[in-house]
């Protein structure tokens, strides 16, 4: 994988472009049932396995009750929501899913170029990441994908109602969403450093988190009631944490400079923080 990849570095001309000998991407394998899978087999089959099934019978024997007494069941209609809640969820984990045999079966999606010799590119705004990116992906289409992206004028409707199309046709069909970030890669406010980045993911990927019910609105309702300060503060601090660990590397300091941010990072990854919010 990492020779296809520095293959299509060269077919790009990044190596010149760059003027180095390696770089450092940001990037997300798929599918991701390659990489976890006793999280599939453990967690979400388990659960879309067995509520189906469930559900199922559950629906069946009402039904039969319905037709032995003429009258339908109080929690029929309940349950037949449950089943199809159920059915969602397993349609919605196994679009991440396929068989993985060889590394023709993997997509890489590269997002960041972090650093290459000497360099960490955090004075490049996220189009300069974006068109960078996608050239080496062109380098090898097989292996990467180059990530889709908008630039939103804030303030201007028409742009920002073609976003929010982006994102609703997207979601629509399956897709995941959308990261929100701002244009500079370091941007602060009166507050300070404002969040690098925003998931904004759609209805049907947020059942594989919040469970195949969660669009009912008593557990709509408790997940609106949750905060999240800690949890946007915790990712501000790996996120200077990180981009600290990339300058003393590229800077090259001892790798205990570097290893000082990484132990940092994980320090704050053991705070009890709820990671799906």
């Amino acid at each position: 994988m990492l020779d296809r990849i520095a293959a299509a570095m060269t077919r790009a001309g990044l190596w010149d472009a760059l003027a180095t000998s390696w770089a450092c991407l940001d990037a997300e394998l798929m599918p991701w049932s390659a990489k976890a899978q006793e999280l599939l087999r453990s967690q979400y089959a388990a659960v879309g396995s067995t509520s189906r099934r469930a559900l199922t019978d559950a629906v069946a024997a009402l039904d039969a009750h319905a037709a032995r007494t003429g009258q339908p069941h109080a929690v029929a209609q309940r349950y037949r929501a449950r089943a199809v809640a159920a059915g969602a969820f397993v349609d919605a984990y196994r679009r991440y899913c396929w068989p993985v045999a060889s590394i023709d079966d993997l997509e890489i999606a590269p997002f960041h170029l972090l650093a290459s010799e000497g360099k960490a590119h955090v004075d490049a705004d996220h189009v300069w990441h974006m068109q960078t990116l996608a050239a080496l992906s062109a380098a090898d289409p097989d292996l990467l994908l180059a990530t889709p992206h908008r630039l939103v004028t804030l303030g201007d409707d028409d742009s920002e109602r073609a976003a929010i199309a982006w994102w609703e046709q997207l979601t629509g069909s399956g897709g995941e969403g959308i990261v929100v970030k701002p244009l500079s890669w370091l941007a602060r406010s009166k507050r300070g450093l404002v969040q690098p980045a925003v998931k904004c993911r759609g209805p049907e990927y947020l059942r594989i988190i919040y469970g195949p019910e969660y669009l009912a609105p008593e557990h709509l309702d408790r997940l609106r009631a949750r905060g999240v300060a800690a949890k946007r503060s915790l990712a501000l601090r790996e996120y200077a944490l990180g981009l600290e660990a990339l300058h003393r590397f590229v800077e090259n300091e001892p790798l205990y400079r570097v290893h000082e941010c990484v132990f940092g990072v994980l320090a704050l990854e053991s705070e009890p923080v709820d990671p799906r919010l």
